[in-house]
């Protein structure tokens, strides 16, 4: 890696100027303004601001010490002591050589591997996935891809919601009025309309109330009646979820639900109480947090004052199980921005039980999908979109797309291209902002043709497969290829190329997915510059040859960050 090469020189310099330094802090990273340079580091004036020293007066020092001659053309001090480094092409057009050798995609996997739980997706049982689940869902999904990608171990957990005072309620309709004929046909809608239609009657029947308590309370205890209705709702439910994963292409590891950690929520509570943690509070056990000024007025619930458990007795037993069960050195939780402070407290309450636990836990928040009026995306009667309304919807407007676009295909090809484009289309609109911002949900955009959109991701890739296939390009015979920059447009494509690793890096980072989005969007707008004027098939050998390479390089780093983002792409649209 071109900046990495740069890095350990940058460091070695800056170590012959002050040798107690921190050169791990020293970093190089793509500059801005690509008039000023290609690379730059801001850290000198850091170490120099630490010590006191004149920061452009330190970069010069380093600078007299520094010696990158055989990757840039020139570095210079600009401002108030940053470095800009202006590589030459043949740097660059070696790095890209070392890809085709078969080398990393400008990335490298790490030597210290983490392991890392990500707890994601975690829908309700007896209630259809929504519009809601899908943020959770893609997100986690896309987190867990890059992090193997870059080496670490991922172990990825859908906590499912499949215990809790509803179950009694689902009871006392399953047992009333359950319709077998409509559970067969659509079980997750039924148990919807039961959980509904007696969530109603409890509000103004206090018969119905009681009678949805000591059905709980059977629950609770092991009546065997209602655990195998308990059972067959979640069985059914689950039916249902992986209908809607396998449409998204997305795996978990482990689906452990709610109810699994039961048996703990007591033990968990006592543990708590005994070592001066937890305490009571108006007959409730809550955790108070003297210590933590932004959650002082903000004390957590563990046991209510009818000795019920809640989200947080669950979470925290579900912390304990995961830290000694997989020993992770990360623990992630990808859920809506409502749920930050709950998690403020959980993390919080860890560090008072468990301070040994050298885990890092990490809440990834993410904001709401609006309508067009930017109002909480809902049908029109107002009430949640179903996941798999939505989809099914996304694969037709695809279709219509793609038969417009390409009538003469046979409709068999047609549907199969309108369920990759449509599936896409929804994760890259979902992927693409900024992960704690509100989004609007906008079919026009979201398989527009061109613009930052998943379809114009896909045609870019389909585009470049269609250059092989039309000039009958052995990709092996381009492993060796001299690669030559010569034209503005080939070495704008081969420097954004060396870029991507740290795109990866900074995404991992950050936990935003959306760092991705607009890398590859970037690359699918310079190469569109590249393709109009730089002529791959009708050149001389020897460009040709280099112009192939290029291609070939940016097809494989599409692929590989739409792959990332859970996206499949198409050799042909």
């Amino acid at each position: 890696m071109l900046h990495l090469k740069l890095e350990d020189r940058l460091r070695a310099a800056v170590s012959e100027v002050i040798a107690d330094a921190n050169s791990e802090v020293v970093q190089v990273r793509p500059c801005p303004d690509p008039k000023f340079g290609d690379y730059q580091t801001t850290s000198l004036m850091t170490l120099a601001k630490q010590r006191k020293m004149n920061p452009r007066q330190f970069a010069s020092e380093v600078l007299q010490r520094l010696d990158v001659s055989e990757w840039c053309e020139s570095v210079e001090i600009a401002g108030a002591g940053f470095l800009n480094f202006r590589v030459k092409n043949a740097a660059v057009a070696a790095e890209l050589e070392s890809a085709l050798k078969g080398g990393t995609l400008f990335f490298q996997r790490t030597t210290t591997p983490r392991t890392i739980v990500i707890d994601f997706s975690s829908p309700n049982v007896a209630k259809p996935m929504h519009v809601g689940h899908i943020r959770s869902t893609l997100l986690g999904d896309s987190l867990g891809r890059l992090l193997r990608l870059l080496g670490h171990r991922v172990i990825t957990d859908n906590h499912i919601g499949d215990w809790g005072t509803q179950f009694g309620m689902l009871i006392v309709g399953w047992k009333r009025d359950l319709d077998r004929k409509a559970l067969e046909a659509d079980p997750v809608a039924e148990m919807d309309r039961l959980y509904k239609k007696i969530y109603a009657a409890c509000e103004t029947d206090l018969a119905v109330r009681e009678q949805a308590r000591q059905e709980l309370v059977k629950l609770q205890r092991g009546d065997e009646t209602n655990r195998a209705i308990w059972r067959e709702m979640i069985a059914l439910s689950q039916a249902q979820f992986d209908a809607i994963y396998r449409r998204l292409g997305v795996k978990f590891d482990h689906t452990i639900g709610e109810s699994f950690y039961n048996p703990q929520l007591q033990a968990t509570v006592d543990q708590l109480r005994a070592r001066g943690i937890a305490r009571e509070s108006e007959g409730a056990l809550a955790v108070f947090f003297e210590h933590v000024p932004a959650l002082k007025e903000q004390p957590a619930l563990i046991q209510k004052s009818d000795g019920g458990f809640n989200y947080t007795t669950t979470d925290l037993a579900t912390l304990e199980y995961r830290l000694a069960t997989w020993k992770p050195d990360d623990i992630v939780y990808v859920t809506d921005g409502r749920q930050q402070l709950h998690f403020q407290q959980l993390f919080a309450v860890l560090r008072q039980w468990h301070p040994e636990a050298k885990v890092n836990l990490a809440h990834v928040w993410f904001g709401s999908i609006l309508g067009e009026d930017g109002k909480p995306f809902k049908t029109r009667t107002g009430e949640n979109v179903k996941l798999a309304d939505l989809l099914d919807e996304a694969e037709e407007r695809a279709f219509a797309v793609v038969t417009e676009k390409s009538p003469e295909l046979p409709e068999a090809q047609r549907r199969e291209i309108a369920r990759a484009v449509g599936i896409s289309a929804v994760k890259y609109a979902d992927l693409l902002p900024n992960r704690q911002s509100d989004y609007v949900f906008s079919w026009e955009k979201m398989l527009a043709m061109d613009g930052n959109t998943a379809v114009y991701l896909l045609y870019a890739y389909a585009r470049i497969r269609s250059i092989f296939r039309k000039g009958s390009i052995d990709e092996n015979s381009l492993r060796t290829a001299a690669i030559r920059l010569e034209a503005s447009h080939e070495i704008a494509l081969g420097k954004h190329l060396l870029k991507f690793g740290l795109v990866l890096e900074a995404a991992k980072d950050d936990y935003r997915p959306n760092f991705i989005c607009n890398y590859l969007y970037d690359l699918a707008s310079i190469f569109a510059g590249f393709f109009e004027n730089c002529p791959v098939l009708k050149s001389e050998a020897k460009v040709r040859e280099s112009r192939s390479a290029l291609c070939l390089l940016t097809g494989s780093v599409l692929k590989q960050g739409l792959e990332v983002l859970g996206i499949k792409p198409l050799e042909q649209m």
